[in-house]
């Protein structure tokens, strides 16, 4: 990657780019927990700069690391299906997206979201197969584990998530000492380093690692030990069920010289690792030739990345899309899309709300018509939903989603505000629609998106505006839902403005060819003033549920909003066992870290409230971890003691009995 690329990652300029964060007192430094990044051993010389901890991944335990509870992940990978693709366009079983992402800053990254809904909340993980936590600057740390939302949103998804190993050009800061620390070698000629990689991505939940070896300067002999280093690497992670993509830098003479291509001077590393992510510089003949040359490798040509670079243009990036996933014929090679969180970055600092941040995420990952099933052929930017198809998880029941977005202006629970704090949290996200937005019509289109102005639980449900003059189905979830005899849906939502009458739309079989529409049925949903919860029996339908929309048939202007689904067996228990244990693990005045002992059985997230002198609640936070840090805490009322309430929630929202702690003024 050339050098050129590199400039959000001087940390001046990133501060200015990546999302703000909230101001903290002195005092909560030490308490507040961040996302961990490490040098592989040997550290810079002078002082770290302030909020910059300096680390060596040698000397790291997992006994030893005091965030580790904070940072852990919960959510295991889920395992994902594809379903018929719902354009004619998208392929399924060829090309593969791999996106290369820097959610925060390498330090002061906080460790469980923070107090502000500007974010890079992503959404469209159905045409994603491998999330790397991109990152890293000479200054602050090499080594990137990460944090627990964004891996517990990406498992719930089916995505794997990959570390970040970036050794920098010697114009940015990078030595080649860090190369040597990394690939050293112990007195039976095994990498230490490798071994403590692996089982820093055990601990810590995630699935492996993206090595990118740019500091230039090095030999032959270098080149022979980082090809060892990756070979051990790729050996022990698969034996933990990890993978290591290698970015096309480092060459097997250890020089740093970016192909463009897989050729003799890095299919060593390609062969070596699971994949390769082939550098910008590649053509439409050197991606035909390295395609080739891995399936005579015994390879998938699908397993080489072709970087496309979207960090400064986004969508307007001019790119030669033919030559990695051409309309006529087999795709060539996968995607590896550089920075997509252009989509929250370019936008001016006071026009990044939620709406604004995900308009601009729908018009990125599905095109000009903002509608999967209707790509525009006229559109010069080949969204991801044109060519690739999309995959979902939602494969057992009870499952169930508000639309919580992973961000938000406020917290609802059951329409009410409980706390009106802009927040972020990806582990709080649901398994999200993956056709968004999928809008089926003989007549005038609605527009569908996220809002954020209000919800039933979580910070945003799906709000369906314009004209409807002719039935509209929306698709929201491709599903492989067995059905029982006492197999229900439910349907929460409320109608703002206009009138509609609202059906539950269930396919319990495929659609017949690539973009038609599933074969629904659509059974009644009563309405009612207000949010209202609807339970739909599937009488007379039987074997698996393979699609669930909603068909609204109405004349004239329409506002509908859906704030929850689920759909579950009712002869089950659903309510979750409580949480024990509770305890405030260390403060510092209002700021504070709480540990607890897991709920027996399925808990989706932990809900941390503190009930007020009034009687009230307020919601604090949520984390899918066994601890939570909360900072500000400030006597209410003249109360001697904050008192704080924590429930587990389950797959469909309802909560165990709470319990409690408190924590003295």
């Amino acid at each position: 990657m050339n050098p050129t690329r590199r400039t959000v990652l001087l940390a001046a300029t990133a501060a200015a780019l990546l999302p703000a964060l909230p101001a903290k007192a002195a005092a909560d430094t030490a308490l507040q927990p961040y996302a961990t990044y490490w040098y592989p051993d040997s550290l810079p010389s002078g002082t770290p700069g302030t909020g910059i901890t300096w680390r060596s991944l040698k000397t790291w335990r997992a006994a030893d690391d005091a965030d580790l509870a904070f940072n852990a992940a919960s959510v295991p990978l889920a395992a994902r299906f594809t379903p018929t693709p719902v354009n004619t366009t998208a392929r399924a079983g060829q090309a593969r997206i791999q996106s290369l992402v820097s959610f925060g800053p390498t330090s002061s990254n906080p460790s469980q979201g923070s107090a502000t809904s500007d974010y890079y909340a992503f959404g469209h993980w159905a045409y994603v197969d491998e999330l790397v936590f991109w990152g890293g600057s000479s200054g602050e740390g090499l080594i990137l584990a990460p944090n627990a939302p964004i891996v517990d949103a990406a498992h719930r998804h089916g995505v794997p998530v990959l570390g970040n190993i970036f050794l920098p050009p010697v114009a940015y800061g990078g030595q080649l000492r860090w190369t040597r620390d990394l690939v050293q070698k112990d007195t039976a000629g095994r990498c230490p380093l490798a071994d403590r990689l692996v089982a820093v991505a055990a601990a810590y939940g995630f699935d492996g690692w993206f090595v990118n070896a740019e500091t230039g300067g090095g030999d032959a002999a270098l080149g022979a030990d980082m090809l060892g280093f990756v070979r051990e690497l790729t050996s022990l992670a698969a034996a933990r069920g990890q993978r290591v993509t290698w970015y096309d830098s480092m060459t097997v003479n250890g020089s740093v010289s970016w192909q463009g291509a897989l050729n003799s001077r890095n299919q060593a590393f390609f062969q070596a690792a699971d994949d390769l992510f082939v550098d910008f510089r590649w053509t439409a003949g050197s991606l035909a030739s390295s395609g080739t040359l891995a399936q005579q490798l015994g390879r998938s040509r699908y397993e080489l990345w072709a970087g496309v670079d979207v960090e400064a243009n986004g969508w307007n990036t001019s790119e030669n899309w033919d030559a990695i996933v051409p309309r006529a014929g087999a795709h060539i090679a996968s995607v590896g899309l550089y920075r997509p969180e252009w989509t929250r970055n370019h936008l001016p600092a006071d026009q990044r709300s939620p709406e604004d941040f995900h308009a601009a995420d729908d018009r990125f990952w599905t095109g000009r018509s903002l509608d999967p099933s209707r790509p525009d052929a006229t559109d010069t930017w080949r969204a991801p939903a044109v060519s690739i198809a999309d995959r979902s998880t939602v494969t057992s029941v009870p499952f169930a989603s508000v639309f919580n977005t992973g961000h938000g202006l406020r917290w609802y629970e059951e329409g009410a505000v409980t706390s009106d704090t802009p927040w972020n949290h990806l582990g709080l996200q649901d398994r999200l629609p993956s056709r968004q937005w999928v809008v089926r019509t003989e007549g005038a289109r609605p527009s569908v998106s996220f809002d954020f102005a209000d919800a039933w639980r979580g910070g945003s449900s799906v709000l369906v505006s314009g004209p409807v003059d002719e039935p509209v189905i929306v698709d929201l979830y491709a599903t492989r839902l067995p059905i029982g005899d006492d197999t229900v849906v439910e349907l929460t939502h409320r109608t703002d403005a206009g009138a509609a009458r609202v059906e539950l739309a269930v396919a319990t079989g495929e659609p017949s060819a690539p973009g038609a529409t599933p074969p629904y049925t659509c059974l009644p949903v009563t309405g009612g003033d207000g949010w209202r919860t609807s339970t739909v029996r599937l009488t007379g339908l039987a074997g698996t549920v393979h699609a669930l929309g909603v068909r609204l048939t109405g004349s004239g202007s329409l506002e509908w909003r859906l704030g929850g689904l689920a759909v579950y067996d009712t002869m089950g228990a659903h309510r979750p066992s409580a949480p024990s244990g509770l305890r405030v693990s260390a403060a510092s005045g209002g700021d504070l870290r709480l540990a607890w002992n897991p709920a027996p059985g399925a808990v989706r997230h932990y809900t941390l409230h503190r009930l007020l002198p009034d009687g009230t609640r307020r919601f604090l936070g949520g984390t899918c971890q066994r601890a939570y840090f909360v900072g500000g805490l400030r006597p209410e009322q003249g109360e001697a003691e904050a008192r704080l309430e924590l429930r587990a929630v389950g797959e469909l929202y309802t909560s165990s009995a709470p319990v409690t702690v408190t924590h003295p003024w």
